[in-house]
């Protein structure tokens, strides 16, 4: 026949276990006197640049992936080739390309050349948009801060939810008939 143990016997042994390894430590570290430095400072980023003084990042929104290469410049911005004003016709969308630029107050000063893939113009735009917001952080760290509390460090995961079987889309589903 199996026996059955009382699952609180077992977590008072883990307990004294850990207790116990606890105490070995403490001696070995006070036999040892090694010191240990415990600070509350955040990690310190620093400048990430190629062989050309560019930063390079990768953004990412719904099925679109944006590679970015930044450099000092005047502002020219090229999207798979073109001006930006000519890939991303609307001015919401060249808005939120520029997003970036505006909240680190770098407009005009940064040139960049993008190459996107997949999905469709908005989420293409917001790629650009986390790939440059990526990319300015490795060639200036300390505009991290502004852009994190913009949240344009965040990659927004939301993407399409996939089309079940049975259903017409997503979620839609065929007429119901009664008869």
């Amino acid at each position: 026949m199996a026996t059955t143990r009382k699952k609180t016997s077992t977590l008072t042994g883990i307990k004294a276990a850990v207790k116990e390894q606890a105490k070995e430590d403490k001696v070995v570290a006070a036999a040892t006197s090694v010191t240990v430095e415990v600070t509350d400072e955040a990690p310190k980023h620093e400048k990430k640049v190629d062989k050309f003084g560019r930063a390079y990042a990768t953004g990412k929104r719904k099925n679109a992936i944006a590679r970015v290469w930044l450099k000092p410049g005047k502002g020219k911005i090229t999207v798979n080739g073109r001006a930006v004003e000519v890939y991303f016709a609307r001015p919401v969308l060249q808005m939120i390309v520029n997003q970036p630029f505006a909240v680190a107050d770098r407009a005009n000063q940064f040139d960049v050349e993008v190459n996107v893939v997949g999905g469709g113009l908005s989420g293409q735009a917001g790629a650009v948009k986390h790939g440059i917001s990526k990319a300015l952080t490795y060639f200036e760290p300390e505009l991290r801060a502004p852009l994190k509390v913009a949240k344009f460090l965040r990659r927004d995961a939301r993407v399409v939810e996939r089309k079940k079987y049975g259903r017409v889309k997503a979620r839609k589903r065929f007429q119901f008939s009664k008869r």
